[in-house]
C-alpha cells in the first residue's frame, strides 16, 4: 500500500506518523489544509509548514480552501486532493485522531466516496498517558493557538512540556482534542533535524460559527475567541 498522513503540523499529527512508522506504517506524503497560506485553526505560516516537513523529510502536498468555507467547499477541495493522490498511487491514508467518533464516521465517508483506506494508530488512546509520552520521548513544540473559552491567552506561546500539562485547569484534554489548543512542533524523534523559529507576537481573533464542522474549524462557537502566537521563520 502507499500511504499519505493528514498532516495539521501538531502534536497527534508527530506522534500519528511515529505509532505508523513503529507499526510498520511508511508515510510518503503529508496533506494539510491551508486557509491564506496558513494552517487552518493553527495559524502557522505555509513557510514555516514547508520547513517543518523538510525536517521531516517528507514531501507535502495541500489543501487551498476559499473564504469562509462551507462543508461543500471543504469536501470538494478535499475530493479533488484525494483524486490527485490516487493518480500517483496513494492507497491509504492515516489520522491521528484519539476518540471523537463521529469525526472519525465522518472521515470514513469521504475516504469510501474516493476508494481511500484510513488508519487510525493512536485511536483509543489515554490521552493523559499519550500527552506524557510526547514529552517523555523528546518531542518539542509550542503552543500555537488558544480557544479563549477554555484557557487563558498566556498559555499561548508556551512550550508543550511537564509544566503546561500540570498547569491545565480541570475538564481540559491534555491533548487538546475539544479544540482547547494546538500546537506545532519543531523537534522529536521523527524529525531529521530541529525547525528553526523565533516566537512573535500574540494576535487575538473573533471568528462566528462556521457553516459546518470538520477537522478544519474544530468546535467553533459563536463570536469564539483565539489567541496565536505568531511564530516567525
Amino acid at each position: 500500500m502507499k500511504t499519505f498522513l493528514n498532516w495539521s503540523g501538531g502534536k497527534d499529527s508527530a506522534l500519528c506518523l511515529q505509532a505508523a512508522q513503529q507499526q510498520g506504517i511508511k508515510s510518503e506524503r503529508l496533506l494539510t489544509c491551508l486557509h491564506h497560506n496558513r494552517i487552518s485553526m493553527h495559524g502557522v505560516s505555509r513557510m514555516l509548514l514547508e520547513r517543518q516537513c523538510a525536517a521531516l523529510g517528507l514531501p507535502l502536498s495541500v489543501v487551498e480552501l476559499p473564504d469562509n468555507p462551507s462543508m461543500a467547499d471543504y469536501e470538494g477541495s478535499l475530493h479533488a486532493a484525494h483524486a490527485a493522490l490516487k493518480a500517483e498511487g496513494f492507497t491509504d491514508t492515516l489520522y491521528g485522531d484519539l476518540f471523537l467518533e463521529d469525526l472519525r464516521q465522518y472521515r470514513e465517508g469521504l475516504l469510501q466516496k474516493d476508494g481511500l483506506r484510513g488508519h487510525y494508530p493512536l485511536w483509543g488512546s489515554d490521552t493523559a498517558a499519550l500527552a506524557q509520552r510526547f514529552v517523555a520521548d523528546g518531542f518539542r513544540a509550542v503552543i500555537v493557538s488558544v480557544n479563549e473559552s477554555f484557557l487563558p491567552r498566556s498559555f499561548c506561546g508556551r512550550a508543550f512540556d511537564d509544566a503546561f500539562l500540570h498547569e491545565l485547569p480541570a475538564g481540559v484534554d491534555p491533548c487538546g482534542e475539544n479544540g482547547e489548543f494546538h500546537t506545532f512542533v519543531w523537534d522529536g524523534p521523527v524529525f531529521l533535524h530541529p525547525v528553526a523559529f523565533e516566537r512573535g507576537a500574540i494576535i487575538q481573533k473573533s471568528y462566528p460559527a462556521p457553516r459546518g464542522n470538520d477537522d478544519c474549524f474544530t468546535d467553533a462557537r459563536p463570536e469564539t475567541v483565539f489567541s496565536f502566537c505568531e511564530l516567525l521563520p
